[in-house]
Formats: C-alpha cells, sequence, structure tokens
C-alpha cells in the first residue's frame, strides 16, 4: 500500500526521532523511571553534553519525554518517559531482541561484501 507523500513525510520523521542511536538509547534508559541530566549523560557514556540536550528536547517535543524543573539551588531536572514514550517500549524491545538473535548473520554480511569490495593490491611499478 502506497502512502501519500505528505503522509510518507510525516512517518519518516517520527521514524528519524525514534530510530537515532541516541533516542533509543535515552529511551531505554528512562524506562526505569525518572533519571537527572547528569546521570543520565554519565550512564550514557560517550554522549556531549550538546548531543543529550539536543536528544532530549527534540523526544520532549515528540511527546516521548517529560522534564520537570524542580526550583531548588540548583535547579533539579529530571526526565521521565511519557506514556507514548513508554508505549514505544514495545517495538524498540522488539528491533533490539531482533538485532540480538541476528547480529551474527549481520557480522556475516559485512564480512562476505568487504571481502568482494575489497580493493586489489597495487603493483609497485618495475
Amino acid at each position: 500500500m502506497a502512502l501519500p507523500p505528505d503522509v510518507c513525510k510525516e512517518v519518516g520523521e517520527v521514524l528519524a526521532r525514534v530510530g537515532d542511536k541516541w533516542s533509543i538509547l535515552v529511551i531505554r534508559h528512562l524506562r526505569e523511571g525518572p533519571v537527572r541530566f547528569n546521570d543520565l549523560r554519565r550512564d550514557l557514556g560517550g554522549i556531549t553534553h550538546k548531543v543529550l540536550t539536543s536528544t532530549l528536547r527534540g523526544l520532549e517535543r515528540d511527546g516521548f519525554v517529560l522534564r520537570t524543573v524542580t526550583p531548588t539551588v540548583p535547579p533539579r531536572v529530571d526526565y521521565a518517559l511519557t506514556e507514548l514514550g513508554q508505549e514505544l517500549m514495545e517495538p524498540i524491545d522488539m528491533l533490539a531482541t531482533w538485532a540480538l538473535r541476528r547480529r551474527a548473520a549481520v557480522h556475516h554480511a559485512r564480512a562476505a561484501y568487504d571481502a568482494r569490495e575489497e580493493p586489489p593490491p597495487r603493483r609497485e611499478p618495475s
């Protein structure tokens, strides 16, 4: 079934948000409950402050994450999944399970592809 272009664009935007590497990791990390920004950054490892901020803002904008500010000194900021974010866990878990089961097949396919695509050795001029 072909979708109209406007619907394809909207679906593509949602998939781009939830399919992003950092978005998936953030969503999976928030499944246990609210987490503070610095704890999330430390636990994810390898993510910059800027990228985490951008990822969280995008997830909040799209309705997957709720940001709660507690007016203390310094302010406490917690992030938690919304109902929509919790609902997203099912397909993410299914995809993660599939990736775990099929990772050897993907590794094998990559190795076969790389072996075919390897350039021939260069010959030195005589």
